[in-house]
């Protein structure tokens, strides 16, 4: 039986894809063939902060490891001072990136890339809680335009005051879904 891969095994084998990827991206005989070209395209593309972030831990460890190096070795006890304080940023800066590489390689929904439709209601509180759900609704609209979302109202019943009983409205764009999916529950103001 083999052993399961760790943590930088899937790294590696990350990294041995992405290169495949970049190799495949420039060969003629992919680019013309679009469909294909685009879902390798797609793929590199997410697998590029993956990529980013593994290279930076690698960089923060030999960091980390010049630093214990210099530290013991070094006669200056000035040096070996500052060496010591250094390490100590050095190694929370790798621990922060080795956490950051964990939640990368969570594997990715699906669903994240597909489009949604969000739905506000103004809740107990009368006008109140209906200008509420246009000040939501405006706020999730511009959301939606800064990360390059349409926007579509799909229904609506407003109050005539400028508030929304309730509204409807889809989001198109990659990502939509997988960015709003825990935006849920009831909101208030207090």
């Amino acid at each position: 039986a083999c052993c399961p891969l760790t943590m930088f095994d899937r790294l590696e084998n990350v990294v041995a894809r992405y290169d495949e990827l970049t190799h495949l991206l420039a060969d003629p005989a992919v680019i013309g063939q679009q469909e294909h070209y685009r879902e390798l395209s797609k793929e590199h593309f997410n697998l590029s902060p993956v990529v980013q972030a593994y290279q930076k831990y690698k960089k923060a460890k030999t960091d980390v490891e010049n630093l214990k190096s210099l530290a013991l070795s070094s006669g200056d006890p000035e040096m070996s001072a500052l060496a010591e304080a250094e390490l100590l940023d050095a190694q929370a800066a790798l621990t922060a990136l080795e956490e950051e590489l964990k939640f990368l390689l969570i594997p990715k929904d699906p669903n994240d890339d597909k489009d949604c439709i969000v739905e506000i209601r103004g809740g107990t509180g009368g006008e109140e809680a209906a200008l509420f759900a246009a000040d939501l609704y405006r706020m999730y609209t511009r959301f939606a335009e800064r990360q390059g979302w349409k926007t579509e109202m799909m229904d609506w019943n407003d109050t005539g005051k400028g508030g929304f009983k309730e509204v409807s409205f889809s989001l198109k764009g990659e990502g939509a879904y997988g960015t709003l999916k825990y935006e849920s529950g009831v909101h208030r103001v207090q």
